[in-house]
């Protein structure tokens, strides 16, 4: 049997058996927990360990620059902004899970514990806002860290185990 006509057969293009969706997701909560609001891990973790007045500098000012950016846009268009997305997010949730859209399944998957990330941020910025000193910074961006990779964990736990549930059913059971 000719492998190229066997292959559509055996691997369904939905959302869950697409390669690009899982990067997509691996790069997602890669970045989300890199940049943690808006400071590279890495300059913490040095800024941390070299006690470099300069460094420690850059990541309070980096910290300071997002916390305001993230809380000139929720004073301006917060309510707005907010109503917007839980519309968009209910309407994925409904045609995923009520109407069994793949594509908005994957979708909601990926963005509704992306904007539980977004609503602790913005707890983190209003108490960045209030300009603790570098420690407590340190100490907020490692706190908002851990709740990010446990979100994203989690997050991809029941992402991969709905993905393979439905590609096992669509594959072997024939729904």
């Amino acid at each position: 049997m000719d492998i190229l006509r066997l292959l559509p057969q055996i691997i369904d293009f939905y959302s869950f058996s697409n390669l690009w969706f899982w990067i997509a997701l691996a790069v997602m909560w890669s970045r989300a927990s890199h940049f943690v609001l808006g400071v590279p891990w890495d300059l913490v973790a040095r800024a941390r360990r070299s006690q470099d007045p300069q460094v420690i500098r850059d990541v309070c000012t980096l910290a300071a620059i997002h916390a305001r950016r993230i809380g000139h846009i929720t004073r301006t268009g917060g309510t707005l902004l907010t109503g917007a997305v839980f519309c968009a997010l209910s309407l994925l949730v409904v045609l995923g899970f009520h109407y069994g859209l793949h594509l908005a399944q994957a979708l909601a998957l990926l963005l509704v514990p992306a904007m539980l990330i977004a609503a602790l941020a913005r707890r983190a910025c209003l108490r960045i806002e209030q300009q603790p000193g570098p420690e407590e910074t340190f100490a907020l961006i490692a706190r908002h860290r851990f709740f990010v990779q446990l979100i994203g964990m989690i997050a991809i736990f029941v992402t991969s185990m709905w993905g393979m549930y439905q590609n096992l059913s669509a594959s072997f059971l024939g729904n």
